[in-house]
């Protein structure tokens, strides 16, 4: 019995470093072994020992079927051996399984094709083959016989030995597989082991890779004991091939999903292969590609905690990786595919989906590295991969009218305000998700998804300005013959708006003169209708669990920020009279009322219309425009050609050509 001060978990985290540096610790004499912990059951964080109960923990949720196979060969070797034969006793229901599980044999298939290098049966270079996992090697051999035991275990306990040679005659024996493929493997076996044992004691170095060049072959060929390099290569090269042929037919009906190439994310590091194909691929950081893939395996996010989802994702990691191949930048698409899956609250149905329908499997990766902003949207809220499964997702894009009914529909479920935002922003970020779906794919020109975004904006306004105008009445009444409008701007006014805009908006109100709320805390008109603009711009831009809605801009008012939030009528008409500038009429041309009392959206119209129809000095507006132009252009341009909005010849000249004519 333990009696010692420390935890045991910390006393026995301590046993098992001074046991791995006896083994390591280089002397005079030199070492007795290396030692490899990463095998153990462990998440990122968990100590160097466990107890017996969280590694059964581990096992149960998240262990997976290259665990089983390497959990095949475990004993108990050191320490309290009774103690270690029970924990393995308890880990038997986690590696043989008692059904035959048709969803682990695929995952079992989907490993094999990750570690396949290639298929088929061509030629096998020898210089620099690595004869531990390399084509036709070791990985091979044992997979062979551990994928069988794996399958067949769980009711043969014949086929649950630890050593891969005695498993090859057991399966033999039982004729599940022929003799003379038992024999061959066997034999292979033999000739790999030995060549790696005498690879390993030319330097004393942990390496299973053949000399890459001519000289240093020929010394290790004459090493191994044979007459010549050629010789040499001639055996290994027909065991290397006997190998594979045999390790092929195992899963001969399975497609390669690795479509030639390898791609290995089970075990515990990165795989060397593995990485020289992520950069085949176009990866410029194959490393933290290889280690988050792995994280998903380990089942490190939410999505792959379950045997299922990682399984499923096992078979679509291949086709992921070459779908994100047709990306400008591969490695930002991946990470933001990264932030997608790591926000899955579960991954099974998900990928579930896709692997029925490969399809969206595409239509993601192309989400990732074509529209960065519709990724992150979709990494924020993952329920809109869910609005691309409804049937009428990808049909033409719903007109105002129905925009606005299904909104109204949506909104007979609001019980509180709260409710009120949270539903409009769901609603509002599926249509704009699905408007920017629509331009990425071609399926709407960018003026009818311009228009979609517009109508989105209008009927949020629409619809929030109410719900604001009724919390101040709660507060502090109404004004009697009172009336407030919203003037839209920029690419709201010109309903040009895409995903991501902000809304450029202006309040304007009119009252009677020194009118006052008629609430328990009455407010002068201007304080009043301030409140309206200031509540309504928190209800859009204020973020909720939900989200935001849009950044809203109230700067392009009379006066800017110097002046009040919402302006009256009389003051508004006044400044675009005798006051503003040439760059606010310039904003003017692209104004209209998008929200309010009908009689006073008249008369804004009419301000609207009359400053622009007035009559110019035409030399002083060319020279105020060029002057703006230039000043923008100092504070945003620059000569890259890609840059469309702000550089010469961009949009920004457009729309100013456009304003001052």
């Amino acid at each position: 019995r333990y009696t010692g001060r420390e935890t045991p978990m910390a006393c026995a985290v301590k046993i098992t470093r001074a046991l791995q540096y006896i083994l390591e610790h280089k002397t005079r004499d030199g070492y007795v072994f290396r030692t490899d912990l990463r095998l153990r059951p462990h998440l990122p964080g968990h100590p160097l020992a466990l107890s017996v109960d969280d590694a059964e923990i581990y096992f149960e949720r998240h262990g997976q079927n290259w665990e089983r196979a390497a959990f095949i060969k475990a004993r108990a070797v050191a320490g309290d051996i009774a103690a270690g034969e029970g924990f393995l006793k308890r880990t038997q229901p986690f590696i043989w399984r008692k059904h035959l599980d048709f969803a682990a044999i695929r995952d079992i298939h989907a490993i094999k094709r990750q570690i396949n290098a290639h298929h088929g049966f061509g030629s096998i270079g020898v210089a620099g083959h690595d004869l531990k996992v390399g084509r036709g090697g070791i990985r091979e051999i044992e997979f062979f016989a551990q994928t069988q035991q794996l399958i067949l275990g769980g009711h043969h306990r014949a086929l649950r030995g630890r050593r891969t040679l005695d498993t090859l005659e057991r399966l033999a024996e039982d004729k599940w597989i022929d003799a003379e493929t038992a024999k061959e493997l066997t034999d292979a076996y033999i000739v790999l082991r030995s060549l790696e044992h005498r690879l390993q004691m030319v330097a004393d170095r942990q390496t299973q890779q053949l000399p890459g060049r001519e000289r240093e072959l020929a010394r290790f060929a004459r090493f191994a004991g044979f007459e010549s390099v050629e010789e040499f290569e001639t055996r290994v090269s027909t065991v290397l091939r006997t190998v594979e042929r045999h390790y092929g037919v195992l899963f001969e009906s399975e497609a390669d999903l690795a479509a030639g190439r390898q791609l290995v994310f089970t075990g515990t590091g990165n795989d060397p292969g593995t990485l020289e194909t992520l950069r085949e691929m176009g990866f410029r950081d194959p490393e933290t590609v290889a280690s988050t893939i792995r994280n998903w395996h380990h089942g490190h996010i939410r999505a792959t905690r379950s045997t299922r989802a990682r399984e499923l994702l096992t078979e679509l990691t291949p086709s992921m990786l070459s779908a994100m191949q047709r990306q400008p930048d591969i490695d930002e698409a991946f990470r933001l595919f990264d932030l997608f899956v790591s926000r899955l609250p579960a991954g099974v149905q998900l990928f579930s989906l896709i692997r029925a329908n490969p399809r969206l499997l595409v239509l993601l990766c192309d989400i990732m590295g074509a529209a960065p902003r519709l990724a992150r949207h979709l990494a924020n809220d993952t329920s809109l991969f869910e609005a691309m499964l409804a049937p009428d997702f990808f049909e033409g894009l719903p007109e105002s009218s129905e925009l606005r009914e299904e909104f109204g529909i949506r909104l007979g479920d609001a019980r509180h305000v709260e409710d009120v935002l949270d539903i409009g922003r769901r609603w509002a970020h599926g249509r704009q998700f699905q408007a920017g779906i629509h331009a990425l794919l071609g399926l709407a020109d960018g003026e009818s998804s311009n228009e979609t975004h517009t109508v989105i904006a209008e009927v949020i306004i629409d619809t929030l300005l109410p719900h604001a105008s009724e919390w101040l009445a709660e507060q502090h009444g109404i004004i009697e013959g009172g009336s407030f409008v919203i003037i839209g701007l920029g690419k709201l006014g010109s309903r040009e708006l895409t995903t991501g805009s902000d809304l450029d908006l202006v309040f304007v109100y009119d009252a009677p003169a020194n009118a006052q709320s008629n609430g328990a805390r009455p407010l002068p008109a201007a304080t009043y209708f301030a409140r309206l603009g200031q509540r309504l711009v928190s209800a859009i831009s204020s973020r909720t669990a939900e989200g935001r809605l849009y950044e809203i801009d109230t700067r392009l008012r009379p006066s800017g920020n110097a002046g009040p939030v919402a302006c009256s009528l009389a003051n508004f008409r006044a400044y675009q009279a005798e006051t503003a500038q040439t760059w606010e009429r310039q904003a003017l041309t692209r104004a209209r009322v998008v929200a309010g009392s009908g009689s006073l959206s008249s008369a804004v119209e009419q301000v609207i219309c009359h400053t622009l129809e007035n009559p110019r000095n035409l030399p002083g507006l060319e020279r105020d425009v060029r002057q703006m132009r230039e000043r923008i252009f100092k504070e945003h341009g620059n000569e890259d050609p890609w840059n469309l909005k702000h550089a010469r010849g961009g949009l920004v000249e457009v729309e100013f050509i456009a304003q001052y004519l």
